[in-house]
């Protein structure tokens, strides 16, 4: 039995087979080229085709996952976009003479790295989602296409790190449990993981000769167990037989007055960032909601939201809620960093208490 200690993402205990996830990178040569205007025409094409993938991936999220951590593709196409990130490509481009496969992977690099040496934890797990959407750019380039097939049987994935597209293009049926080398708390992958609620560890030292062995996650104590010992396997089925007796105690506890032990009666509120989101707070049987975020209505939004789409969001929201409390936080998106502006304005995950600096 092998037993490696990593940091717990989700708590749960998974059991099954390992697979080992590699992705479908691939090298990307620097080629000149002669008409660069024609090149930067191919870029753009596979730009939009991008946009269209991501927008798919987000009506998938949606389903999965809920609006608000489907935003991620919202956030992902408007990368894509974004000025300084198509201006470095084009520039790449014409001024080197180069194929549009280096100079995405070239400016890519060049925003990962950025966003990597940050301090803050949030930003610095933003350097994902750039080689994410670059890579995908790539691909379209290139011609590759990669559907995150996990195959038949249910697996724990091993990999060294997984962007969020990957995750979420993964058969939920087939996905036992996330086991990766690299990522953070404050990743999308981590983040679409609570939701789907999948255990998952992050900072494993992975090895590819764990491919197809059995395993144990156990996202209580942070441990990924390889070929475990029939006693360790006992223990932790244990485990695992008890967390789906909480769970199927929780279904039956739905429509019921929220009551301590001792007698003390409470209300469970839940969060939202949209009018969609309502639907998983009343599947849930939540009191209330104790957080609408507002300024989901101006991320989401190519402008400044209407006052009067505004009131019908919140209107909405409020009659879908029968009478139920509803707290509405008012805008709350910080100012931008000392150079004037934002990078990549899209604070979807910010932590509540986080201001762009």
């Amino acid at each position: 039995m092998e037993k490696v200690n990593g940091k717990s993402i989700l708590k749960g205990i998974a059991i099954g087979k390992i697979l080992f996830y590699r992705k479908g990178e691939q090298s990307v040569k620097r080629i000149k080229v002669d008409d660069t205007a024609a090149e930067i025409r191919r870029y753009e094409a596979a730009r939009e085709t991008a946009v269209e993938q991501l927008n798919e991936l987000y009506q998938k999220a949606l389903k999965e996952v809920g609006e608000m951590n489907a935003a991620v593709f919202e956030v992902h196409a408007m990368m894509v976009e974004d000025g300084d990130y198509v201006d470095s490509i084009q520039n790449i481009i014409e001024t080197q003479q180069v194929n549009a496969e280096y100079a995405v992977a070239i400016t890519g690099d060049n925003f990962s790295k950025m966003f990597a040496q940050m301090d803050d934890e949030y930003f610095k797990a933003r350097a994902v989602d750039v080689k994410d959407i670059s890579e995908r750019i790539v691909n379209i380039l290139s011609g590759n296409t990669d559907g995150g097939d996990i195959g038949d049987e249910p697996v724990i994935i091993v990999a060294d790190d997984l962007a969020p597209s990957e995750t979420v293009q993964m058969d939920k049926d087939k996905l036992l449990a996330f086991v990766t080398r690299h990522g953070s708390s404050n990743s999308h992958t981590a983040i679409l993981a609570r939701t789907m609620n999948i255990p998952a560890l992050i900072g494993i030292d992975i090895n590819e000769e764990w491919n197809g062995k059995p395993a144990v996650v156990d996202g209580y104590e942070g441990v990924l167990y390889i070929e475990p010992d029939e006693e360790s396997c006992r223990k932790l089925k244990e485990r695992k037989e008890e967390d789906e007796k909480a769970r199927n105690l929780l279904q039956d506890l739905k429509g019921k007055e929220d009551v301590t032990l001792d007698g003390k009666k409470i209300k469970l509120y839940a969060n939202i960032g949209g009018v969609k989101d309502v639907a998983s707070v009343l599947a849930n049987d939540a009191a209330g909601i104790g957080l609408f975020r507002s300024e989901f209505l101006y991320l989401e939004s190519e402008d400044y939201p209407s006052e009067e789409s505004q009131f019908q969001a919140y209107k909405t929201v409020a009659e879908n809620m029968a009478g139920r409390k509803v707290i509405v936080r008012t805008l709350d998106i910080g100012a931008g960093p000392a150079s004037g502006k934002c990078f990549w304005k899209y604070c979807h995950y910010v932590p509540d208490d986080h201001i762009c600096r």
